[in-house]
């Protein structure tokens, strides 16, 4: 963990970079273990499972543009009501989602992309007053706010999950 940045992978680098030209209090962390479901980040962190800011990625069918979901780890987004928000999507694999984000599933950050997504925020993770997210590799993560998730992003908050 106190090694130089520029020992990390590209992507946790770029995270890093971006989060500090943003002024975040917050530096990424690079965990010894991969974090690639919300459940192993919840468990590697000591938090619950909800404060996991996992990244869902959608290919929305009109422009194939990168759909970003950023939903609390007990959630399962809603591809309808996603669908009701930016237009039809479907699944997107793990090719489009490196080459539209620039990350590899597991380490999908909600900023610092190649390419900027369309971005939704799940209401759901305002329950917490601290979340984690990905910070752009498997063992990467950050700590913030959903408040400040939302400044960062941009982003609306909506309702997009199950249930």
């Amino acid at each position: 963990m106190n090694a130089p940045l520029d020992d990390k992978p590209e992507g946790f680098q770029a995270v890093s970079r971006a989060l500090a030209a943003l002024g975040h209090p917050h530096a990424p962390r690079f965990l010894d273990a991969a974090a690639r479901t919300a459940q192993q980040a919840a468990d590697l962190l000591g938090v619950s499972v909800g404060q996991i800011a996992k990244s869902v990625i959608f290919r929305r069918r009109s422009d194939e543009a990168a759909v970003l979901v950023v939903t609390s780890g007990d959630k399962r987004v809603d591809e309808k009501k996603v669908a009701a928000l930016v237009g039809p999507v479907g699944r997107a694999d793990a090719e489009f989602v490196k080459a539209k984000t620039g990350f590899s599933i597991g380490g999908v950050a909600p900023l610092a992309h190649s390419t900027p997504p369309v971005t939704l925020i799940d209401r759901e993770l305002f329950r917490f007053a601290e979340i984690w997210a990905a910070a752009g590799h498997p063992h990467g993560v950050f700590m913030l706010s959903p408040q400040q998730l939302e400044a960062m992003t941009k982003a609306p908050v909506a309702d997009v999950v199950a249930g």
